[in-house]
């Protein structure tokens, strides 16, 4: 099975950056397969807030500008750089990879905005 395991996640002011990670622990991706990063916040369904495959991100229109989402491929890990955070950002942030038809999910880490 896939094993995402996600870091990066803590407390930050309204207009500081923060680097989320999620490497793939286990388990055997390619770069045709499309990981992406999704969030939660408290009393709101689970979003999606970016997705990165070969040669391609999309994101969700509220962090256009603001997020960039990356991969190594060798390392099989994927980020989420959050710049120009916002209160409305805090939520848990899940990462994502969808595997022969399956979705495999981390643990979620916990971003804080203040303001």
């Amino acid at each position: 099975q896939v094993q995402l395991v996600e870091s990066g996640g803590g407390l930050v002011q309204a207009g500081g950056s923060l680097r989320l990670s999620c490497a793939v622990s286990s388990g055997t991706i390619y770069s045709f397969n499309v990981m992406g990063w999704y969030r939660q916040a408290p009393g709101n369904k689970r979003e999606l807030v970016a997705t990165i495959t070969v040669g391609r991100t999309n994101y969700l229109d509220s962090v256009k500008g603001r997020f960039i989402i990356s991969r190594d491929y060798v390392k099989n890990t994927v980020y989420l750089q959050m710049n120009s955070l916002k209160p409305e950002d805090t939520a848990v942030y899940y990462c994502n990879v969808m595997v022969a038809g399956a979705n495999y999910w981390g643990e979620g880490t916990l971003v804080t905005v203040s303001s």
